[in-house]
């Protein structure tokens, strides 16, 4: 066992150290005692600050997908430019950080796969955070006249689905298609025009 680290044992401590220790093992045999042997702890100590390993994969799913939804909105709510720059860079920026965390860490990209799939609640919650992000900008669009869209949550919702190939999981394996760039900008770009008002 590792000898006591001198940090204080935090909730963020704790979740840092469950995506290393995830990383190695995979979410199928990485255990609650793995992370408190990393941590130089008792499993005791981890468990009080989360319940259950469930309880300890959830929280470490939602601060992932959490990550991503603070860069975007950035985006969402920056007090400068039109709607459709705004959206076209969302989408962008949204593809890219997938492509990235898929790209430059993909045992953990495949971990958190399989946490998404176990963890509805924690994904629905993060869907919900990006479609209501693509809403206002749209809601954006329609109050200057840019965009048009007679029920604002139903075309986040579409338009959202409609780009799923850029940053659905399932389809990571083509994000890396020698062609895969051109035919995200040709969806776009159509989803764009198509919020055109």
């Amino acid at each position: 066992m590792p000898p006591a680290a001198a940090e204080p044992l935090t909730p963020e401590r704790i979740l840092e150290t469950t995506e290393e220790v995830l990383r190695r093992f995979g979410p199928t045999k990485a255990t609650v005692v793995d992370v408190a042997r990393a941590l130089g702890v008792s499993h005791g100590s981890v468990y009080r600050h989360f319940p259950s390993k469930a309880a300890l994969r959830e929280a470490v799913t939602d601060r992932w997908l959490a990550k991503s939804v603070v860069a975007l909105e950035q985006i969402a709510s920056a007090p400068t430019g039109t709607a459709p720059s705004k959206l076209e860079a969302w989408l962008e920026a949204l593809f890219e950080a997938k492509r990235r965390k898929a790209g430059a860490d993909p045992e953990l990209f495949a971990t958190y796969s399989v946490l998404l799939a176990e963890n509805s609640g924690v994904v629905d919650h993060h869907l919900s955070a990006l479609i209501d992000q693509l809403a206002r900008i749209i809601a954006e669009g329609v109050a200057d006249g840019s965009l048009s869209a007679p029920d604002v949550p139903a075309a986040a919702r579409a338009v959202f689905d409609a780009t799923g190939r850029f940053h659905d999981p399932q389809y990571a394996g083509e994000w890396f298609s020698p062609t895969i760039i051109t035919e995200f900008e040709a969806v776009t770009s159509l989803v764009i025009r198509g919020l055109r008002a």
